[in-house]
């Protein structure tokens, strides 16, 4: 992998690790049109790394929320620990029956039609946030079902930071908590990516394949750009303006679907 294609990977993950409009989806199309294989030794090592990286971010910008689960709020740490159930669940079940690959060729075409089921699923998100009262704190009810849309982004094209918001605006969680809580859930999730990843790399013994300098190189990117994109969307979140993206992602959509039935990518 080049120093150039380490930057572009490195950016990518950490804008689109937090923004609402799909890291993975992301990923593989960069992988599709850069011609970097995923499978490779080398970027399951680069995964791996970048998956650590994007951690940072969200533990600067949440540090005192984070050490306060250990301390006065370890309440929240459970209702954490409850919203993190089923995305594991989901996650494993999904691994099992083959993960994306089950999609075979046709991934390209799914990959498109859930870009636009997210980019819908933001403007709802958007007119819910602005048309009702929303002033409920997160609780056990809350977390759950925050718990339960974040499952729907283990899905390829289906945002997981979106979906979670999506869980916590229909249970009238406030915006200010739903977006603390929204970033606190990624971590238990960024974390066991890192494991699961991990595991394959040692299993397949693709440490023997680690380009020292591009990794750390796409690290350095991943965390600069993550710590961006957890500040955008924390501003975002407040203001429940989502139409950009949605807008962005609606194009994305057509273009892949486009794109791939002329042969192109």
């Amino acid at each position: 992998m080049s120093i150039f294609q380490a930057i572009l990977f490195g950016v990518v993950q950490g804008f689109t690790e937090f923004l609402p409009i799909s890291s993975s989806g992301h990923l593989y199309l960069l992988s599709a049109i850069t011609g970097v294989k995923t499978e490779g030794g080398a970027f399951m090592v680069l995964s791996v790394f970048l998956h650590l990286c994007t951690l940072i971010p969200v533990v600067i910008v949440l540090w005192k929320e984070i050490c306060g689960l250990f301390l006065n709020k370890w309440k929240k740490f459970w209702y954490l620990v409850i919203a993190t159930i089923p995305v594991g669940v989901i996650g494993v079940v999904y691994k099992l029956v083959g993960g994306d690959e089950m999609f075979g060729d046709g991934y390209l075409y799914v990959l498109g039609v859930f870009f636009m089921i997210t980019a819908v699923m933001l403007l709802f998100i958007e007119y819910l946030s602005k048309n009702r009262i929303q002033n409920d704190s997160v609780n056990f009810k809350t977390g759950a079902c925050m718990g339960l849309f974040q499952a729907i982004g283990a899905f390829p094209g289906i945002s997981r930071s979106g979906a979670t918001l999506l869980g916590g605006t229909l249970a009238g969680v406030s915006r200010e908590e739903n977006a603390s809580f929204v970033f606190l859930m990624s971590i238990p999730v960024i974390i066991a990516g890192a494991l699961v990843e991990g595991y394959d790399v040692v299993k397949t013994g693709a440490l023997a394949e680690l380009q020292i300098v591009p990794m750390l190189v796409a690290g350095i990117c991943a965390v600069i750009t993550g710590y961006l994109a957890v500040k955008i969307m924390l501003r975002v979140i407040k203001k429940a303006n989502y139409k950009y993206f949605s807008i962005y992602l609606a194009i994305l959509s057509v273009t892949v679907i486009v794109l791939k039935a002329t042969a192109v990518l």
